[in-house]
């Protein structure tokens, strides 16, 4: 089967598709100044756009690991996640702690996605 790598570069894909399951994870990019609630807004702005390149949507998200550098931040966060999700839409889970590779990033998100036809 073929793997259908979307933007890749030397380090990264965007989206890395295998067998109708895509991979991709998103980081804050517009507003490192924003609290965890405008981090997690944006991140899930980004994770539209590449569930689109791959002919999916937020409906069809498998799962998300979602890693935090201070669970006092988690309910902001879980705020923005049920207004995100359609009600019974939410993806199973896995909340971690940890330290991020840039100092600014309150959160970071992986995601497993359901992709489009195209690319089963």
């Amino acid at each position: 089967m073929k793997i259908h790598r979307i933007n890749p570069t030397a380090r990264w894909s965007d989206v890395t598709v295998f067998n109708g399951i895509a991979h991709f994870v998103e980081v804050p990019e517009s507003d490192l100044d924003a609290d965890v609630k405008g981090q997690t807004a944006q991140i899930f702005e980004q994770a539209e756009d590449m569930l689109a390149s791959v002919g999916s949507d937020k409906s069809r998200i498998l799962s998300v690991t979602i890693y935090v550098t201070d669970f006092a931040n988690l309910d902001a966060l879980n705020g923005v996640w049920d207004a995100w999700f359609d009600e019974g839409t939410a993806p199973s889970r896995a909340c971690v702690k940890v330290e991020l590779a840039n100092p600014n990033y309150l959160v970071e998100m992986a995601f497993v996605a359901a992709a489009g036809e195209d690319y089963q």
